[in-house]
């Protein structure tokens, strides 16, 4: 006994929608997309962050630029580093002032010279004694005042060593500080350039990615409505292009949606025609 079967068959309009769509989908996928226009891509370097770089790094600016000043203040240290301190007219000074008090001294002397002739003992013992006395304590005085303005010289000069000393130290900690925040501003500078170059290849990558994906859009949105038209019920389209992704994101989405699309289709054939279509 023959059996007879039924089957529900679409009509020809909407079978020939069928039939385009899959001429379409399959013209699309058969050559794979050009991922390259695509990649993502580093901005290189900006100048200004190449010359930080170079300044922070070139030995006597970024990298030891502190040893001249250190080793200019190790000049300022020592028993000896007062030497190039001393005034070059200290001995002028000494000798000018020595020079006066001998002057001075003289007259002394010739005062107990007058006072010896005044009472007759002019050429005397008691006349000796005193010019012997005077002359002693006049030695020593000569020789603290001397003492006196060779240790003032002294102690200036140390005390000019001892300030030098400190400014190459302060120098040496200063200078490295005013290289690093050129450095600092370079490399701030040069970031802001560098995140603009990054925006615009990322905003080319973007665009070059919408335009690959366009004719796989487009023709989601058609099977979406070729569907809602076979079933009757309304179809949701559900975009596959996302703004903005990742690298990831992009790298799946590539790989996916050539299967995707090919696993609704089947999966809408499947429902349209559960039997198969008759030969």
């Amino acid at each position: 006994m023959a059996v007879q079967q039924t089957q529900m068959l679409p009509p020809q309009y909407v079978e020939d929608l069928q039939k385009d769509l899959g001429t379409q989908l399959t013209a699309l996928t058969a050559a794979p997309l050009d991922t390259s226009r695509f990649a993502p891509q580093v901005a290189g370097q900006d100048q200004a962050q190449t010359d930080a770089y170079t300044m922070a790094t070139t030995q006597g600016q970024g990298i030891g630029a502190f040893s001249p000043y250190i080793t200019q203040a190790g000049a300022y240290s020592g028993p000896q580093s007062y030497q190039g301190f001393m005034s070059p007219y200290q001995q002028d000074v000494i000798d000018a002032t020595l020079s006066e008090y001998d002057t001075q001294a003289s007259q002394g002397l010739q005062g107990i010279a007058d006072r010896a002739a005044m009472s007759g003992n002019l050429g005397g013992g008691r006349e000796g004694v005193m010019r012997a006395q005077y002359q002693n304590k006049s030695d020593m005085n000569r020789a603290l005042l001397q003492s006196g303005l060779l240790q003032q010289g002294f102690t200036q000069a140390n005390q000019l060593a001892n300030q030098a000393f400190g400014q190459q130290q302060a120098l040496a900690q200063q200078v490295p500080q005013l290289y690093g925040a050129d450095v600092n501003t370079l490399r701030s500078a040069g970031a802001g350039q560098q995140s603009q170059a990054q925006a615009q290849l990322d905003a080319t990558r973007e665009a070059n990615r919408l335009e690959a994906y366009e004719p796989y859009e487009r023709l989601g949105y058609q099977q979406t409505g070729v569907a809602s038209i076979a079933s009757g019920a309304p179809g949701q389209y559900q975009s596959m292009v996302t703004p903005n992704p990742t690298p990831l994101q992009t790298a799946l989405g590539i790989a996916s949606v050539g299967g995707g699309l090919l696993g609704n289709y089947g999966d809408y054939l499947r429902g349209a025609f559960p039997q198969g279509k008759p030969a």
